[in-house]
């Protein structure tokens, strides 16, 4: 339960995505922290001199919960030093760039009763939400496929590759949506700009096995391409949907079209297509309001450090299969 005291949080990292957390963050109940290691950025960030500074340790004692947006590479060690200081984290994704650091964070927050959220955004817009509930209903009849591409032509990330920065969206959403975890995984990818990091990708993921009507979905990812994609079609036996992101409103296209065989004939039958909408709620304030309910009530993150860690562990398959050439098999698979 709540003390009705506000709680006192702590934004580590006010860059590109940690300005937008900055932006939401003041303008909820909270006292608010920041750090970032650049004074110009602390600056801008306009909170009270008390409460910000350029060394994140200096105020972790100060604090009841951190915000953590830093590089994907420094995850680790900073989550692990706040929760084992007894401090709830709320994690940007990916929550590590390796599966068992992942792991060992999730286990230390079960162990301290402490709350871990994963910063899985897609999970938070309400037409993913829909289609979750919609897969989980039957509305589409039975998949037959999911696709997605996040891509466009933009500035790579400098801490990861394009499949942990970008499809590891896509990745987790499908795990959202099924509630499993792929069974394996292809993947091909390209270092176009030769930094030792893919720059672009493409991922096959086999959910169920060969005597359980195996289902695949495919994720795109890519710096180089004209545009700015963030979509995401469903493809079953009674319906299909396709969801555009990028779209405030109206994301979500539902086609009543279904394949049916007379004469001994296939035929595509073209049937109707509704346009659904939804409030322009933004996703980053869903999350963000979520950890905080969960700090304050002490109930369960809705995306806690066991789903960010099967989000790597199928990153890891991904790269694995991109290096050698084959399918990765994903053993001891969890749900989430």
């Amino acid at each position: 339960m709540s003390d009705g005291k506000q709680k006192r949080i702590l934004l580590i990292g006010v860059g590109r995505w940690g300005a937008n957390h900055l932006r939401i963050l003041k303008s909820m109940p909270i006292e608010l922290f920041v750090a970032d290691h650049h004074e110009q950025r602390l600056r801008a960030a306009s909170v009270p001199g008390a409460q910000c500074s350029t060394d994140p340790r200096s105020l972790f004692e100060k604090v009841d919960a951190a915000v953590v947006v830093t590089p994907a590479p420094t995850h680790f060690d900073i989550c692990r030093e706040l929760l084992e200081m007894g401090k709830d984290v709320f994690v940007e994704k990916p929550i590590t760039l390796v599966s068992t650091d992942a792991k060992k964070l999730a286990e230390l927050a079960d162990k301290s009763a402490l709350i871990l959220q994963v910063g899985h955004i897609f999970r938070f817009d309400p037409a993913s939400l829909w289609l979750r509930d919609a897969i989980a209903a039957g509305r589409f009849g039975r998949l037959k496929m999911l696709r997605a591409r996040f891509s466009g032509f933009k500035r790579p990330r400098l801490d990861t590759g394009v499949t942990f920065a970008d499809s590891i969206h896509f990745v987790d959403l499908f795990n959202f949506f099924l509630g499993v975890m792929p069974s394996r995984v292809h993947a091909v990818m390209q270092d176009f700009f030769t930094r030792g990091v893919d720059d672009e990708s493409l991922l096959i993921l086999q959910y169920g096995n060969g005597s359980n009507d195996p289902m695949f979905a495919t994720v795109e990812a890519g710096y180089h391409a004209p545009g700015k994609f963030r979509e995401l079609t469903v493809v079953g036996t009674d319906s299909s949907a396709v969801c555009d992101y990028n779209v405030a409103q109206y994301k979500i296209k539902t086609f009543e079209n279904r394949h049916v065989t007379e004469n001994g004939e296939i035929q595509a039958l073209e049937g109707t297509m509704h346009q659904l909408e939804f409030p322009p709620e933004e996703p980053l304030r869903a999350e963000l309001a979520a950890f905080i309910d969960s700090i304050e009530k002490r109930t369960a993150s809705p995306v806690d450090g066991r789903a960010g860690c099967d989000a790597v562990r199928v990153i890891e398959a991904a790269l694995e299969s991109a290096r050698t050439g084959t399918w990765i098999e994903i053993a001891g698979r969890n749900v989430h």
